[in-house]
């Protein structure tokens, strides 16, 4: 828009000032003839010496040549106000502001679309206060176009917040993140696996390969962070994965093998790479780790890309949800582009991506998107919201209903009259993450880091790994992870082990309490609790999953039965797990288990061998009235018989919280398989 708007500007300065070059010299503000020379070649010199392979205008050289029409006569407004368009152009918003406000200066009845082109470039070098009064003085002009003075007053406003915003500023202290990742080419996109450790982002390197002049592309690179803090030297992804074509915008899964990357085809508009095949323009495409070796890239299978421009994927840590970038069709002059969400179907595909809700999405551009592993905080950067001016970074929360909350500015420093795009934020939610070619870095665009300000972060989201395994012969085991709220009965992770390793990462958030439950074909299902409400500075959980096979007679603990007090009544957030022990019943109809009650070894024997027992009946009572056949099953009380812990190696335990947790080891319902 504002192009066009500046050339509709240097299009009404020439044909009312100079509609006849050959005889309208003495309409002139100049009588100087090389001036005039210079500014005529000048008004020419872009389209004239246009780049012949991209068909780019070439404003820099029409500067050169306005220039020295200055140079003839320093008086010259005609010259200063194309020169301030072509400065414009040519990115120095410094030079173009001088130039506007000398051409005022020498002319104040030029048109009063240079107090709105002045305006608009204050404001993008931070110059808010005299912005708004050009803005004020083109708003009030009564020869405005209207749709221009709708435009100046939004803008005015952005003015307005932003010197608001300075006033409220928080502190904002970039750190280069190290020689590791930054080079002296761009380094950018960058995407972080849950346990904070692993950095995959997109660099603009030199390659010989690429046709044509503009011998550069895009390609992904690996970082690591040692114990020592620092992050080693990154190293390219592989040759099945970076191409000759462009590879951007990565998006990791929370355990760090599942990728999710934008490639675009060449210049024939239709080459992705070698085994790629593409729906039209930039689409998103998938890869998973297996081992050691990453997958052969595929489209993202299902719905999401389309023949529009697909970008900047940001992938739930619960691996189901994708929000991602589209450039949609717009009828206005501006380009548009929205943030759309896709979720990952039964099937394996992802299903038709939709919209996120206007207070999120405007009629003009929004350019990134970040879904924190929290699952319910959006960073996203919008030309379209109130703003410092430009391209802002804006954080919304998701609502107990699920909707979205309306977006709030991250404000000043962290936002500038600069654009801002693209932040990435860790996954405990206290450091952000961005790219800025700033003073003192490698060369071009480097990637830093902040400290988040407290206002600004999400929830704080722990990791848990380890290795799955078969309990009688340690082979690793690929299984699968569903972990649930136990309050909402939401699912809130879906994640697998590594099929080769076992090995496998899953998010946490704090606030809430887990079920888990591990699942694989020919083994019981495993579960866990895990209790995040009061995590006590845990920054993380390790735990090795053993899986019991369905033909070993070992028992299976069920840690997501909870009892009240000395009772045998089920309390509610035990459902979840009494309905997962019923679908493991149903898909393996032909087994039979018995339900056993444990109580720990304190008070009365008696007792807790009653409460043993009526605990398990509870159980099986469940069950029954669920569907599954009685004759399947069989329950039983065990007291205070089989201890997890003995007493003698509680005794010898430091603390009352570890005796108290090794006691609450032995109250447990288990189920064991029996022939």
């Amino acid at each position: 828009m504002k192009i066009l708007i500046s050339k509709l500007l240097s299009l009404l300065t020439i044909l009312l000032l100079f509609t006849n070059c050959g005889t309208a010299q003495e309409g002139y503000s100049t009588k100087n003839k090389k001036a005039i020379k210079y500014f005529e070649e000048g008004q020419q010199a872009p389209q004239a010496q246009k780049d012949p392979r991209t068909g780019t205008m070439n404003f820099k050289a029409g500067l050169d040549l306005i220039e020295k029409a200055i140079e003839q006569d320093e008086n010259f407004w005609e010259a200063y106000l194309i020169g301030a368009e072509l400065a414009e152009y040519t990115g120095d918003h410094e030079k173009a502001v001088m130039y506007y406000q000398k051409a005022i200066d020498l002319n104040p009845k030029v048109t009063k679309s240079a107090f709105l082109y002045l305006a608009m470039n204050q404001q993008k070098i931070g110059k808010f206060a005299e912005a708004i009064k050009n803005y004020d003085i083109y708003i009030s002009a009564r020869s405005n176009n209207p749709e221009l003075a709708k435009k100046a007053l939004e803008a005015k406003e952005n003015c307005e917040f932003a010197l608001e915003s300075m006033k409220n500023g928080t502190t904002f202290t970039p750190i280069n993140i190290g020689a590791g990742i930054n080079t002296k080419d761009p380094e950018y996109f960058p995407t972080i696996t849950v346990d904070g450790r692993t950095i995959l982002f997109t660099r603009l390197i030199d390659d010989a390969r690429v046709a044509g002049t503009y011998k550069k592309q895009e390609d992904f690179y690996v970082s690591n962070l040692n114990d020592f803090g620092v992050w080693e030297k990154s190293i390219p992804m592989p040759v099945n994965v970076n191409t000759v074509n462009n590879e951007g915008a990565p998006t990791i899964g929370a355990d760090g093998r599942s990728l999710i990357f934008v490639a675009c085809p060449d210049a024939s508009g239709t080459n992705y790479g070698e085994k790629r095949n593409g729906r039209g323009s930039c689409d998103m495409f998938f890869t998973k780790k297996l081992g050691a070796r990453w997958s052969d890239p595929v489209n993202l299978p299902g719905k999401a890309n389309t023949s529009l421009w697909e970008s900047q994927p940001s992938l739930s840590s619960d691996g189901k949800t994708l929000y991602f970038i589209r450039r949609v069709n717009s009828r206005s002059e501006e380009p548009n582009s929205d943030i759309f969400v896709t979720k990952l179907q039964d099937n394996g595909e992802w299903g038709p991506a939709e919209r996120l809700p206007m207070n999120i999405n405007t009629p003009k551009q929004e350019e990134s998107v970040l879904i924190h592993p929290d699952g319910k905080t959006l960073y996203f950067a919008s030309k379209g919201h109130r703003g410092m001016g430009g391209s802002d970074l804006f954080i919304s929360r998701m609502r107990e209903d699920g909707t979205w909350g309306d977006p709030l500015n991250l404000g000043f420093p962290i936002n500038t009259e600069a654009d801002e795009n693209s932040l990435m934020v860790s996954p405990d939610g206290e450091i952000g993450f961005f790219a800025s070619n700033r003073e003192g870095g490698y060369g071009d665009l480097d990637i830093y880091y902040f400290v988040m300000p407290m206002h600004l972060r999400p929830v704080k989201t722990l990791y848990f790994e380890g290795k799955v395994f078969d309990i009688l012969t340690n082979a690793p085991i690929g299984g699968k992870f569903k972990l649930i709220d136990i309050k909402s009965g939401k699912e809130v992770v879906y994640s697998e082990a590594d099929k080769e390793t076992g090995e496998f990462t899953v998010s946490l958030p704090v606030d809430r309490e887990y079920a888990l439950t591990v699942d694989y074909p020919g083994y019981n299902f495993y579960s866990e609790n895990f209790n995040m409400t009061n995590p006590d500075n845990l920054e993380s959980v390790h735990k090795n999953i053993p899986m019991i096979p369905l033909t070993s007679d070992i028992p299976t603990v069920l840690e997501n039965i909870f009892f009240d007090l000395a009772k045998s009544t089920l309390r509610p957030e035990s459902f979840i797990e009494l309905n997962k022990l019923k679908e493991f019943m149903e898909s393996k109809p032909n087994i039979k288990i018995e339900i056993r009650g444990h109580t720990d070894t304190r008070g009365d024997d008696v007792a807790n061998q009653t409460l043993s027992n009526d605990r398990a009946k509870a159980v099986y009572d469940y069950l029954i009235n669920a569907g599954i056949d009685p004759s399947r099953m069989k329950y039983k009380g065990y007291g205070e018989e089989k201890p997890r812990v003995s007493d003698e190696a509680i005794e010898k335990l430091t603390s009352d919280k570890e005796k108290e947790k090794a006691h609450q080891s032995n109250r447990r319902t288990e189920y064991k398989i029996i022939k």
